[in-house]
């Protein structure tokens, strides 16, 4: 048979380079365990996706209560703003009596 009439097969084999899991065996998913959930929370304080922290669902879902509860006992703040909310400086406002019409 020649090399050129040979059907192209595919890899089945994917070459991504699996990278270890972010919860070892050892590792206890808890409220208290700061160290272990803060690596699961974005920079403004938000739960990041299952994908993006290449959880399995059930460990997403222990993470998501765990990050609520401590949300809830004041541990974690909900919202992580780095700038405080400032409002512009009011304008002086002129006050104007009452406009006078001329019949």
């Amino acid at each position: 048979m020649d090399k050129t009439k040979r059907p192209l097969r595919k890899s089945k084999r994917s070459f991504s380079r699996r990278l270890p899991p972010p919860i070892r065996s050892g590792d206890q998913i808890d409220y208290r365990n700061m160290s272990l959930i803060s690596r699961f929370i974005s920079e403004q304080g938000k739960i990041l996706s299952k994908r993006v922290n290449r959880l399995t669902l059930k460990q997403q879902r222990v993470i998501t209560i765990a990050i609520k509860q401590a949300r809830i006992l004041s541990l974690l703040p909900f919202l992580n703003n780095e700038k405080e909310f400032e409002r512009p400086e009011s304008i002086p406002r002129t006050i104007v009596g009452p406009s006078i019409r001329k019949k």
